[in-house]
């Protein structure tokens, strides 16, 4: 607690009630991101950092993979500030890369494996990235928008490369003999990579400032387009920090990593935050909640962290009455949880051994992924719990910087050290997001509704934006539907979320077609295949419907609410 001011949080009751210990303030010092984690992987430099199918590596290697990493990225010609694009699943291929960009001055640019060609190309342009490491299942869509990007270098890894003997072998039988590189000059594998940095004998560490750039993670914005998130080295180890006090993990606590890398939540909370705080980090680079109990049987975390859809697979689970016992902390985020949803698990936990209750987080990639977490034994409906230390909540009249009285309706704003930089080559989006207040401080708009009550407790209530959250990822339904408005045959679509028993909603593309195009299969795969193109798999609609007309409001705008209600009734 050396780093922390003596001075507790005096401003509701309720706080001081669950958290006396918890400070207004944390010293966050002048430090990068690899900077933080090599101090706290030092102090336990035997524990280990990450285990991957089985193979388990201590912080001491982990540090010793992450310099090899370094020096082979700088034998390659890559200088600082530099964009490396990290194109994968949660593998140690990435995670050693994402703290090596950071070791050398670069900024590590994260995106979905599962992007299409056309996602790929356009992250890969706004960042000026020139290298980019990925998984061999994707490198062919790499190799295909090659010529329109400036890329220098494919660093190209198997699923398998850092597993067991046993387990890459079983792999290779099974997937990896069936997937052969495409002919490029550029493509270099892993391990070749990894050999260059063997005789680099020049610096390879570069001193940045907590506020430089280091990381950029992908979100819609409040227009829906795929905006690229500029975050620091400050956000990262601010949130490592801040998660530190309301969470109290101890070291060696082990914790599941379902959640991607490419995703906020995923990166700071399920990764940087916890391997700051010496716990082991299992990688899952493909989740299967069919697979949950087998998991948890193996690795015994104590740890679980993902979003609402996640722990209905756990609930679908059959697991014996102890089975459960090791879990201590469950967090969900990315989406919010409905009050029965939190009583049946937790009901279920306690029926299986486990005394922990699901803590419902709040955040943003904008606000580096979490800004909010629930106290366990204060959950009320709709609420998202207290803000982190040093992170201010105010509730605002929407589009004014005037704040509302307590349990009155407005946009939430966050204001504090996990903030972005800013939306890259987006001045105008950037400035619509972040605001500044007659407090002379930097404010986040959400473009979400919610409330604080009395004790500084805060609500959700609705999205400004039309998000569809399925599965914990948001699909910009404007986005979607201007792909599909540039197919021939479409006149004009729109895109809403309807319930999936699952992912908990679904896209649903409605298409008015242009006149001599017929509402037929081949005028339909015609358009999924325009689609597949341009919009990654997961945010594909998964229904599409031809109609004659939309339905409009009485000023003439397309009436949302009108489609929705006919969904529900279809589906009664």
């Amino acid at each position: 607690m050396k780093e922390l001011k003596k001075k507790k949080i005096l401003n509701t009751n309720l706080i001081e009630k669950y958290y006396p210990m918890l400070y207004s303030h944390l010293e966050y010092p002048n430090k990068m991101i690899y900077e933080h984690f090599f101090d706290s992987a030092k102090e336990h430099p035997n524990y280990i950092a990450y285990e991957y199918f089985g193979k388990e590596v201590t912080y001491q290697k982990f540090i010793e993979q992450i310099e090899e990493c370094a020096k082979a990225l700088k034998s390659i010609g890559t200088n600082e500030n530099d964009v490396v694009t990290i194109c994968t699943p949660n593998m140690p291929e990435a995670i050693i890369m994402f703290y090596a960009i950071n070791m050398i001055g670069a900024i590590a640019n994260i995106i979905h494996p599962l992007s299409s060609e056309n996602e790929i190309l356009h992250a890969l342009n706004i960042s000026n990235s020139n290298k980019i490491i990925t998984i061999d299942v994707s490198v062919q869509k790499i190799v295909n928008v090659l010529e329109e990007t400036k890329l220098t270098d494919i660093i190209v890894c198997s699923p398998s490369e850092n597993m067991k003997f046993d387990k890459r072998f079983l792999y290779w039988l099974s997937k990896g003999r069936k997937q052969e590189l495409p002919e490029c000059d550029l493509i270099i594998t892993w391990s070749e990579f990894l050999s260059l940095g063997q005789s680099y004998s020049g610096n390879y560490i570069v001193k940045k400032d907590k506020n430089d750039p280091a990381v950029i993670l992908y979100s819609g914005g409040s227009s829906g387009k795929p905006k690229g998130i500029l975050l620091s080295n400050l956000n990262f180890n601010a949130l490592a920090m801040q998660a530190k006090e309301i969470v109290m993990p101890k070291p060696k606590e082990v914790i599941l990593c379902i959640m991607p890398i490419f995703h906020g939540f995923g990166l700071g909370v399920c990764l940087h935050a916890t391997l700051c705080d010496g716990m082991k980090c299992v990688l899952i680079p493909s989740f299967n909640y069919k697979k949950f109990r087998k998991l948890i049987k193996k690795y015994h975390p104590n740890f679980l962290v993902g979003v609402p859809t996640l722990f209905e697979g756990l609930l679908s689970s059959k697991f014996k009455k102890d089975e459960l016992s090791c879990i201590t902390n469950i967090v969900s985020g990315g989406d919010t949880m409905s009050p029965d949803l939190k009583s049946r698990i937790d009901d279920f936990l306690s029926r299986h051994g486990s005394s922990a209750k699901v803590r419902v987080g709040y955040g943003l990639t904008e606000c580096t992924a979490a800004t909010c977490l629930t106290i366990p034994t204060e959950m009320r409906e709709h609420c998202i719990g207290i803000p982190f230390p040093d992170i201010e909540c105010k509730i605002v009249k929407v589009g004014t910087h005037s704040e509302v009285l307590p349990n009155v309706d407005g946009e939430i704003c966050f204001s504090g050290p996990t903030v972005m930089i800013g939306y890259i080559n987006d001045t105008k989006e950037t400035m619509q997001t972040l605001g500044k207040h007659d407090d002379g401080k930097i404010w986040l708009h959400t473009g979400d509704i919610g409330y604080k009550d009395n004790e500084g407790m805060v609500f959700f209530r609705q999205r400004l934006k039309r998000i569809i959250i399925s599965s914990g990822y948001n699909l910009y339904p404007s986005y979607i539907e201007s792909v599909i408005d540039k197919h021939p045959a479409v006149n004009a679509s729109v895109v809403i979320g309807i319930d999936h028993p699952y992912k908990v909603q679904v896209a649903k593309a409605f298409i008015v077609l242009n006149e001599g195009y017929k509402p037929n299969n081949e005028t339909l795969n015609s358009i999924k295949a325009f689609c597949e193109k341009s919009i990654a798999k997961y945010s594909l609609p998964y229904e599409y419907e031809f109609r004659d007309n939309i339905p409009k409001t009485k000023i003439g705008k397309v009436d949302f609410s009108e489609l929705e209600k006919e969904e529900k009734i279809k589906k009664r």
